[in-house]
């Protein structure tokens, strides 16, 4: 039976906690509460993360940090565009002093990700982005997760709970319901709500690609700025994620990715039938908490838009404190505490 949706406020602190020792003690403190403090992670990735390596998995040598006892309940943690794995640098070691096992992949596209064959389309697809979680988890062994992201992140574990429910035992969304169709989008918006989409709109046109190819970390830059208006990161935390996009296939994914929204490039027919079903908006039953900053400057819906597609146990949480979309880099406590509270709904 579905849990009635609520909706918690929850009051994050700007204070910064120094070290991955200090936030695993302020969260034994707390107990990891719904009191959550922001803060940017400006550590390395191999003291943060946990040592980085490589699977084959599916289509793609996947890149990946791992932290956690291999017989922990395993978490898969999904970063978004613009961003990388470094968005989980200060959530990681919280979890891990819970007890999980922490994967947190590179996309297709990013970091040390790459593809096995140069024949290989340079898809960027929501449903190819899903498989390819599948396909992690079958490479590293894992029965059951639960997934919890943002941005594409966000939408990727969506699409694994609707898809794979059996695969996934729980979920964390920020921005929520994010599954969509090209059929949708070609539904137009308000003036309004197309102006905050100006980049898809951009990446449309031969300009945009190799606009964003000249000027790839200054895009990024952009982005990082307007989505969360707020949060004040230091250069050295943007340049350690901004390598991510170094990788040779990140522009062709990330302008294939916004051009299939729109219907303007192909998909790849392997996935026509997950389409297909994603178009009919499924709810998605597995137990979900969905997160919203009060800040996020990117566009996202209003979570009383979406509470009816979730049909499992169910709770939305509004951060406050000048939380914007990178939300897990910016309230990693609150991020770190919906995944304990999920794991146990």
């Amino acid at each position: 039976m579905k849990s009635i949706a609520q909706t918690d406020t929850i009051e994050v602190g700007r204070r910064q906690l120094v070290g991955t020792a200090a936030m695993i003690a302020a969260a034994a403190e707390l107990g990891i509460g719904h009191e959550a403090t922001a803060q940017p992670a400006a550590m390395h990735a191999d003291a943060t993360l946990g040592r980085l390596q490589q699977i084959d998995a599916g289509s793609l040598r996947i890149g990946y940090a791992e932290r956690g006892a291999p017989t922990g309940r395993a978490v898969i943690l999904l970063h978004g565009w613009p961003y990388d794995i470094h968005s989980y640098a200060a959530v990681a070691p919280l979890l891990e002093a819970q007890g999980f096992r922490v994967i947190v992949p590179y996309l297709r596209g990013y970091g040390s990700t790459r593809f096995l064959a140069s024949s290989t389309p340079r898809n960027g697809q929501q449903a190819a982005l899903a498989e390819d979680v599948i396909a992690l988890m079958d490479a590293l062994g894992i029965r059951s997760a639960i997934v919890a992201g943002y941005d594409w992140g966000a939408r990727t574990a969506n699409i694994v709970a609707a898809l794979h429910p059996e695969r996934c035992s729980a979920m964390v969304s920020v921005s929520g319901y994010l599954i969509g169709s090209q059929v949708a989008n070609r539904q137009p918006l308000p003036p309004l709500a197309e102006q905050s989409w100006w980049y898809q709109f951009y990446f449309a046109t031969e300009r945009g690609r190799a606009g964003y190819q000249a000027n790839t970390r200054d895009f990024a830059r952009l982005i990082w700025r307007t989505a969360s208006p707020e949060w004040r990161f230091d250069e050295a935390s943007f340049a350690r994620s901004a390598a991510a996009f170094d990788n040779p296939d990140h522009v062709a994914i990330v302008i294939h990715n916004y051009r299939w929204r729109l219907g303007l490039a192909e998909g790849e027919q392997r996935y026509d039938e997950m389409e297909r079903f994603l178009a009919t908006a499924p709810s998605i039953s597995v137990p979900t908490i969905t997160l919203e900053g009060d800040a996020n400057g990117a566009p996202h819906p209003d979570p009383r838009a979406y509470a009816s597609k979730f049909s499992g146990r169910y709770e939305h949480r509004t951060i406050l404190g000048g939380i914007g979309h990178n939300l897990p880099q910016e309230a990693p406590q609150a991020f770190a505490q919906a995944i304990i509270d999920v794991s146990g709904m």
